[in-house]
């Protein structure tokens, strides 16, 4: 093993994460619905994501990070707006081929049969909580990486478990101004180091380190 970018081992399987927080650190509003994905007061997320699709020329490094990983882990509010007993008919966010092409262990109260997707993503979904749902993405994913894809009350769990190895925010040079969803509620004090970072007029990307 030799050490990579930002001082990591390359070789290891790490537990990472992105996410698109504001300056106020909000990811998401509250009461997502359909017509709402991110929630009150953020629309359909432009403010926060303009840099993956109206600019995403200029972040392709950063974009192609986002689903590396050989496994991933989100939360039942990521992957569909409903509450409650699974309506099967909703097969996720993205259409038939979602960006992941892995497979992708969501955290739910509720059991439902894995959902196979095209282009190499299965949905699993997991009952037995963020330690079971870590154990198996670690599993599937072999020696490459898992990724905690969100949102941030998930990756809150993991981030007060002290599980996530490599945390790359995306920060969006906004205030949303609005309640909602904030990364680092309830995670309590830590001390993360700064490996690297990259500042354009639509985003300031930060990788840190536990």
């Amino acid at each position: 093993m030799s050490p990579g970018p930002g001082g990591r081992q390359t070789g290891m399987t790490q537990v990472t994460c992105d996410i698109g927080i504001s300056l106020d650190g909000i990811s998401a509003g509250l009461h997502q619905s359909l017509e709402r994905p991110f929630g009150d007061g953020v629309g359909d997320g432009e403010q926060l994501h303009a840099w993956m699709f109206e600019h995403a020329a200029a972040h392709q490094e950063e974009i192609a990070a986002i689903t590396a990983a050989g496994a991933f882990i989100m939360g039942r509010h990521m992957f569909t707006p409903g509450r409650g007993e699974w309506d099967l008919g909703w097969r996720g966010w993205w259409g038939e081929d979602p960006p992941y092409h892995a497979p992708v262990f969501v955290l739910t109260h509720h059991e439902r049969e894995p959902l196979e997707m095209e282009g190499g993503t299965t949905f699993h979904f997991v009952t037995g909580g963020p330690q079971e749902a870590l154990d198996r993405a670690r599993e599937a994913a072999g020696d490459r990486d898992v990724s905690v894809a969100g949102g941030a009350t998930t990756i809150n769990q993991y981030l007060a478990a002290d599980q996530i190895d490599e945390l790359r925010l995306h920060v969006a040079p906004v205030v949303a101004g609005v309640e909602g969803v904030r990364l680092f509620d309830g995670v309590g004090q830590r001390s993360l180091k700064t490996v690297g970072g990259r500042v354009t007029p639509e985003v300031t990307h930060l990788v840190l380190r536990r």
